[in-house]
């Protein structure tokens, strides 16, 4: 019967630790541990200080009965047991006490990716997590993503964060490893829109277009995206630069002559709008010439009436 009892009283106790601490959740990589951060603390013998507790912004937890804070931020789950026993045993709380703590959720570690991916999110770093792999998360770049990618690191109070440039084509289309960064958790992922020109007025299809990574979009290369120039198109074309004051520089630029490979085609930035012209006096001659032809050709006199003019 003694030990039929014993044997209940430890099925009670496993239990009762049960209820306080999920085994489920208690599985996480075990890393520094931040502020914010879900441990789930289990004292054997104890199931009155076997419980989850959250990390204050000060990186501290306290536990039932123990007097003093014990301060968590930047150690290891293994470091803290040691801390809590320590604690224990200094108030004469417990004697050899057996501690174990382990990660039941990470808040202090999160990963922001935005930008031009597929579906922006912010996740917690859990082990070894590598900018592929948060770019992954994101459902990848999205069609309209640019050339590089910015990545913030963490910086220590009053420090400056550094951004780091990540070239797209050496990320993925080469695969090299040497621009693929570990990610430790605080950084942030934003990949900027490629930029854009806006090809507008006499052209066939008027919109805007994608600049070239290389930085390579010319005048002639504009006009090609917009399926050429429509009828009535001026010999001089003109750009519409962004300016620092918020205005546009209008920049003229001889379209006939780059046409005939009489001059040099000219380079567009992103944001540029390249704009041409409709020759209205061509126009009008144009229609008024339509017009008497249609006519000529609707009456049994037309050749007489063209000849007459």
């Amino acid at each position: 019967m003694g030990n039929l009892g014993m044997l209940a009283g430890c099925c009670l106790l496993a239990l009762r630790l049960g209820a306080q601490v999920d085994p489920a959740i208690a599985n996480l990589p075990a890393q520094p541990i931040g502020a914010t951060d879900l441990l789930a603390v289990s004292v054997y013998g104890a199931p009155e200080l076997t419980r989850t507790v959250r990390v204050s912004d000060e990186g501290l937890i306290r536990l039932p009965m123990l007097r003093q804070k014990i301060d968590v931020r930047g150690r290891m789950p293994a470091q803290v047991e040691t801390l809590i026993a320590a604690a224990l045993t200094e108030e004469e709380i417990l004697v050899d006490p057996a501690v174990t703590v382990t990660i039941a959720e990470y808040h202090s570690r999160p990963i922001s990716v935005a930008g031009a991916v597929k579906a922006p999110l912010t996740f917690q770093a859990l082990g070894r997590t590598t900018l592929l792999e948060a770019l992954t998360r994101a459902q990848g770049l999205s069609e309209d993503a640019g050339p590089e990618i910015l990545l913030t690191r963490p910086a220590e109070r009053g420090a400056t964060p550094l951004v780091e440039r990540i070239p797209v084509k050496k990320l993925i289309d080469a695969a090299d490893p040497a621009w693929n960064p570990t990610l430790a958790g605080g950084e942030e992922v934003r990949v900027p829109q490629a930029g854009r020109v806006v090809v507008a007025g006499n052209v066939k299809h008027p919109g805007a277009f994608r600049v070239d990574s290389g930085g390579e979009t010319t005048v002639l290369k504009a006009v090609a995206l917009a399926e050429g120039l429509a009828p009535f198109a001026t010999k001089t074309a003109y750009i519409f630069r962004p300016g620092a004051d918020g205005g546009h520089r209008e920049i003229p630029v001889e379209l006939s002559k780059i046409m005939d490979r009489k001059a040099p085609d000219v380079e567009l930035a992103a944001n540029d709008i390249l704009y041409i012209p409709d020759n209205r006096t061509r126009r009008t001659t144009m229609n008024a010439i339509e017009k008497a032809i249609g006519f000529a050709t609707g009456t049994a006199s037309g050749a007489l009436i063209l000849g007459l003019h």
